[in-house]
């Protein structure tokens, strides 16, 4: 057997140049939906239908200070206080 070298290649970059490194899976905006369909959609990966119609499954929770759907903001806003199922 010969002589072995071994090298380290310096750390590198290997995105294509001129893409930025953006999360695709951040979503533009929160959307309202009813507490009992977001631990079932993140779990079982169901679809939940938000207060403005949207239909999408929940693979984000929002942070402090995230854009809202003004739609969903402005019917959540026309609900009468309480709005629970089990409010009778």
């Amino acid at each position: 057997m010969g002589d072995v070298s071994t090298q380290t290649l310096p750390d590198v970059d290997t995105r294509p140049e001129g893409v930025e490194d953006l999360d695709d899976d951040v979503p533009e905006k929160f959307h309202y939906v009813r507490k009992d369909q977001i631990a079932e959609s993140a779990v079982m990966g169901s679809h939940v239908v938000a207060l403005c119609g949207e239909v999408f499954p929940v693979t984000k929770s929002p942070r402090p200070g995230s854009p809202v759907c003004t739609e969903c903001k402005r019917i959540f806003e026309g609900l009468p206080p309480g709005g629970g199922d089990d409010d009778e």
